[in-house]
């Protein structure tokens, strides 16, 4: 971002993002350990699909219903989470600073089935190829999206890397934020045991 943007809207806005069940809230909670404030209400409560917490702010889910956002530029120099679908609902008027998250879609869906089967929700497992398929393609236009608008910076992260080596995810947060933040902390609160969903070595 240039200087002129930088001092126009003031501090960025860092989102946290992905697919649902990607990482992101334990990247929300690796930013909380290294010094960053978070926009969280705590409406949503920790369970056995999140033990550490959701980290969620309920009024993003209105992002797309049309209403004031006005309130949004309150999150300067904060991160607060934004599932993928609703990044294109942010409004002008702010630099956002991305942290996106991905995870192999098919480990997506075996947390996002684990999540339904511990609510008593049926569903058909049949479907996931189709929702694998829709879910491809919804990146892809995301990925398009955040490339050409320019209130959007981004850092891509990968699930399993960053549980494989939290160090490294955790200095390339600290790289792309530039703001001090304690890069051990970060690391240190990243809990390999709760990686329950994953496909492959």
């Amino acid at each position: 971002m240039n200087l002129f943007k930088k001092l126009k809207y003031g501090k960025p806005i860092i989102i946290v993002s992905g697919l649902p069940r990607s990482g992101t809230s334990m990247m929300m909670k690796m930013l909380e350990a290294g010094g960053v404030e978070i926009a969280s209400d705590g409406e949503r409560k920790a369970d056995d699909d999140n033990p550490k917490g959701y980290y969620e702010l309920e009024r993003v889910k209105e992002l797309d219903k049309g209403k004031d956002k006005s309130w949004v530029k309150n999150l300067r120099g904060k991160a607060v989470k934004v599932i993928s679908f609703l990044l294109r609902d942010l409004p002008e008027g702010n630099r956002y600073k991305v942290i996106f998250v991905r995870r192999d879609l098919r480990e997506v869906m075996a947390s996002q089935n684990r999540m339904l089967v511990n609510r008593g929700v049926d569903f058909d497992p049949a479907n996931d190829e189709k929702m694998i398929g829709n879910y491809e393609k919804h990146l892809c236009r995301v990925e398009r999206m955040l490339e050409m608008d320019d209130k959007f910076d981004v850092l891509y992260l990968n699930h399993r890397k960053i549980l494989n080596d939290p160090p490294a995810a955790a200095r390339a947060v600290c790289d792309f934020l530039q703001d001090g933040l304690n890069d051990t902390a970060m690391a240190g609160v990243v809990d390999t045991t709760l990686y329950r969903n994953r496909t492959g070595a």
